[in-house]
């Protein structure tokens, strides 16, 4: 029997930290929400229950070769990674304060991921997203395409649930990615229309919608049809809606925090690994406070194995 496949749909790219002051150097590392939540489901899972695979654009270049080996590294399939020649991975830098809050400044414009869905090969993605255990994509997934690759995006998405599987949202907002918040409002309610799961920052809720208010944002998510939704709130207790139930479940404290990069997605991760698994909603939230609290703890958007809690 063939082991279902969750499809992390996003962009990937180079990410640039400055090493300590003075030196003059940067570090770089692979990194994007999407991409972080796929190696993150990838060392939670247990592979028989499923594999986990990225789909996304890279080009033909040194650096798109070692991203490739980096996440099959971590066992995740690159089948689905579209190469265009004419194309490069987009970079970004982050700048984090003394507190572990990080700005982050793109080079992204013209990046392959913009582009996959424009490869001879689509297709041939979109017919496997069809038939996935589940999709899983965000905010960003939506802001990269332009408008009719999007809708194509969104028709395999509308095929998957159709075929049995199941569609996992992430709101990550950036402003910068849309032509204004309506066009965003827009494609939110499209994908939300199509997924089962939705993963919402609070923070990022408020941005779109000019409200800082959960519940409004969990409303809006059940109006168009979500059947299980939880609201990030930061260090503050996460609120699970599941099966006409709201639960307030909160983490353990973090000791120190060191870099919030990625703490967002290894939540939504580990969340959705332990929804695979058989765990019920709350007991999903916990595991994702527990990872993300470790996330926050070091460096980075993707921790060593060996920091995993």
């Amino acid at each position: 029997m063939t082991t279902p496949t969750i499809y992390a749909i996003g962009e990937c790219m180079i990410e640039l930290q400055r090493s300590p002051a003075g030196t003059g150097t940067m570090d770089y590392r692979f990194g994007g929400d999407t991409l972080n939540a796929a190696v993150y489901m990838a060392r939670l899972l247990d592979p028989g229950l499923a594999r986990v695979a990225y789909v996304t654009g890279l080009g033909v270049d040194g650096m798109s070769d070692e991203m490739l080996a980096a996440w099959e590294g971590e066992g995740i399939g690159t089948g689905s990674v579209l190469r265009l020649p004419d194309r490069l991975p987009g970079i970004y830098l982050i700048e984090t304060d003394a507190g572990g809050e990080r700005r982050f400044h793109y080079w992204r414009r013209d990046s392959a991921a913009r582009h996959w869905l424009q490869a001879p090969q689509a297709d041939e993605v979109l017919d496997r997203l069809a038939t996935a255990r589940l999709c899983y994509l965000s905010g960003i997934s939506l802001a990269i395409l332009a408008g009719p690759d999007r809708e194509r995006l969104l028709a395999a998405l509308a095929r998957c649930r159709t075929n049995g599987g199941s569609v996992a949202f992430d709101n990550n907002y950036r402003p910068r990615l849309w032509d204004g918040p309506e066009a965003a409002r827009a494609a939110y309610r499209a994908a939300l229309a199509h997924s089962d799961l939705a993963l919402l920052t609070l923070d990022d809720e408020a941005a779109l919608y000019g409200d800082a208010d959960p519940l409004a944002a969990i409303e809006r998510a059940r109006a168009l049809g979500v059947e299980e939704i939880v609201v990030k709130r930061g260090a503050d207790p996460c609120l699970v809606w599941h099966d006409g139930t709201l639960a307030e479940v909160a983490g353990a404290p973090v000791e120190r925090v060191v870099d919030t990069t990625a703490a967002g997605d290894s939540f939504g991760a580990a969340y959705v690994a332990a929804r695979l698994s058989g765990q019920d909603p709350q007991a999903a939230a916990r595991a994702g406070h527990r990872l993300a609290g470790a996330v926050i703890g070091v460096r980075g958007a993707i921790i060593p194995r060996a920091a995993m809690p």
